[in-house]
């Protein structure tokens, strides 16, 4: 199996390492200049570094294309890779609109190619493990869902990455970057859908320092930069109220001004017979309390998980496993797919899957805009 991946920054680099891990030769990195894909190319010893985007697709040898671009570039990467004929794993947003995001969905049916949208975060052994046990009946019927999804790295006024310009990023920048892979994840593990949602979105930061040059996610920007002030029209804070389809409710949190949050998701599911937390900066353990006996404490180890859980664990106990082993274990799940010749697996983030969230980002913009109740349609 062959790839290619489109895109130079913190997720092209977190692509390669995992390709590599699984096995899947990495063809060559493309940019949005020849001299940062030469760069990376030289970086991640990758065989070659592809003029443009357009070079990448004409490559007979790439079979996949990982898309890992800012997010206005993801429909179109997305769409002409597809009708290249190759498989494509997406950087999440799918797109940009929920315009382009059915018209992929749609390309995709129509294709005989293998696509996903990387919601790695599924893709922790405990969340799948999580999944197994609400499938089973374990907590009974769900009624709240509550979390959050924090981070710092955007705290300061003097902290800036493309992803706060709203032509670049989108209209929504926190909930859309993290806010969506809350909701993914407590969706993908309780099979229930967002069906209405009352939002109140902030922006603390009206204005940043901008470099003259872009800075990497999750980089800080040299004090002694140059920079220009930049008018900031995206969130750096919400709070979200939800309904699910089968009555539940649920709140979530999200921010990236939360001082000693590297990136910190956490969900509470609670149900008829008992509850299920989880939180990524602690990701091998999960809880699970009852009313009427010992709450426990589950450490991942193969040998204690389901089945599902366990095909996507590859060390034994006490060998923790963490952010860069779900897209590792994503990765293997899409190219077990291309292998099978199957469109999709169980808990594999189709288009479908991306295309239900950037509906649900609307929605949310529309709640705040409106200052009301919003059904997701």
């Amino acid at each position: 199996m062959r790839a290619a991946i489109a895109g130079t920054g913190f997720m092209g680099t977190t692509h390669a390492e995992a390709l590599a891990r699984i096995g899947v030769q990495v063809t060559g990195i493309s940019g949005s200049s020849f001299g940062k894909a030469e760069s990376a190319a030289r970086v991640l010893q990758l065989p070659k570094a592809y003029r443009s985007y357009e070079e990448l697709l004409a490559d007979a040898d790439v079979e996949t294309v990982h898309i890992t671009t800012p997010n206005h570039l993801h429909f179109p990467m997305a769409r002409d890779a597809l009708q290249a004929g190759k498989h494509v794993l997406c950087e999440k947003p799918l797109a940009m609109n929920s315009i382009e995001s059915a018209a992929l969905v749609e390309l995709a049916a129509a294709s005989d190619r293998v696509s996903a949208v990387n919601y790695n975060v599924r893709y922790y052994p405990l969340c799948l493990e999580a999944a197994s046990r609400v499938q089973h009946g374990d907590l009974g019927k769900v009624h709240g869902l509550v979390g959050r999804y924090v981070q710092d790295w955007l705290l300061y006024p003097t902290d800036y990455n493309w992803r706060v310009r709203a032509e670049v990023g989108g209209k929504l920048r926190v909930v859309a970057d993290i806010g969506t892979h809350w909701v993914d994840l407590v969706c993908a593990i309780t099979g229930l859908r967002v069906t209405a949602v009352c939002a109140d979105l902030s922006t603390v930061h009206l204005q940043r320092c901008k470099p003259m040059g872009e800075v990497e996610t999750f980089s800080r920007s040299d004090g002694n930069a140059k920079t220009d002030m930049l008018e900031v029209d995206t969130e750096d804070q919400a709070a979200i109220m939800l309904r699910f389809d089968n009555g539940a409710r649920g709140a979530l949190w999200v921010s990236q001004l939360t001082a000693g949050r590297k990136n910190h998701l956490e969900f509470e599911i609670s149900g008829a017979r008992s509850t299920l937390a989880w939180n990524s900066e602690s990701p091998n353990t999960l809880w699970q309390g009852y009313r009427d006996r010992s709450n426990e404490v589950l450490t991942k180890d193969p040998a204690l998980l389901g089945e599902q859980a366990r095909r996507h664990a590859s060390y034994p106990g006490g060998h923790v496993e963490g952010y860069p082993d779900t897209f590792k274990q994503c990765f293997r799940a899409f190219y077990d797919c291309v292998a099978q010749k199957k469109k999709s697996v169980p808990m594999l983030p189709t288009f479908a899957d991306g295309h239900r969230e950037i509906r649900l980002c609307e929605a949310i913009l529309k709640s705040q805009t409106d200052g009301c109740w919003v059904n997701v349609d």
